[in-house]
């Protein structure tokens, strides 16, 4: 099947922060990840970088994978984190989210720990595919607050999984059929917290393959005075 891909991504410290811990890349094989560090000074940098470098390594070697795949290398990277951690006790604490796909042929596959979201945009819908790993998602989920709420909800930023945190990671994973002119995005948690769904949803509906939208959600962020950390990665299918 041959068709066109086009691929833009951003990223910004964001306001009042002095470093940058996320890390987003194309990595491969149609691949594509981002990683939102955590964890005491420079140490989420370097969890997300060792995400990133671990994924990168193990699908480098594979021909066809699907989500079994993506989900073996988040587990090898969390492995990997938690060995840094044990050489390096400074860096106890750090972790990362892990927001990956991959394209094979018709199908989506994908796999997520933490609250870095993908997302679908098709035929002028957009829908999350992943489900956030956060307080504030399960105390919506249970009927505790709105979504308005847990926007503002004091503990918004706490996730409840994360890699490179304990040795019995569950990953989530999953597939979807692909079709054309699908737009999927990958973004990080500096990106949700100040846009919401119907911002996305605006921007993407707008998008041309000249148009880097990536850096369009980035600069509508700052905006919005995010004080975290943003990236996103867009890839647009069948231009």
């Amino acid at each position: 099947m041959t068709r066109m891909t086009c691929v833009y991504q951003a990223t910004d410290i964001g306001v009042g922060r002095a470093l940058n811990e996320d890390s987003v890349a194309d990595l491969c094989h149609e691949t594509y990840v981002i990683a939102d560090g955590m964890g005491g000074y420079a140490a989420g940098e370097v969890a997300s970088h060792i995400l990133v470098e671990t994924v990168r390594d193990i699908l480098l070697t594979k021909g066809y994978f699907d989500e079994r795949d993506l989900k073996e290398a988040i587990l090898s990277a969390n492995n990997a984190i938690l060995q840094k951690v044990r050489e390096q006790p400074s860096y106890s604490g750090m972790g990362t989210t892990a927001t990956i796909f991959h394209r094979e042929n018709d199908l989506f596959f994908w796999a997520h720990v933490g609250d870095s979201r993908l997302y679908l945009f098709r035929d002028h819908s957009l829908r999350q595919i992943t489900r956030d790993h956060s307080l504030v998602s399960d105390l919506v989920e249970n009927g505790s607050i709105t979504l308005d709420e847990a926007r503002l909800h004091p503990k918004r930023n706490v996730i409840t999984r994360a890699v490179g945190v304990a040795t019995d990671l569950i990953v989530d994973t999953g597939r979807f059929p692909a079709a054309e002119r699908d737009v999927l995005l990958l973004c990080s948690d500096g990106l949700t917290s100040v846009l919401s769904d119907h911002i996305i949803y605006e921007l993407l509906d707008t998008t041309q393959a000249n148009n880097n939208v990536a850096e369009r959600l980035i600069n509508k962020a700052i905006e919005e005075n995010s004080h975290d950390n943003i990236s996103a990665l867009v890839v647009l299918y069948d231009i």
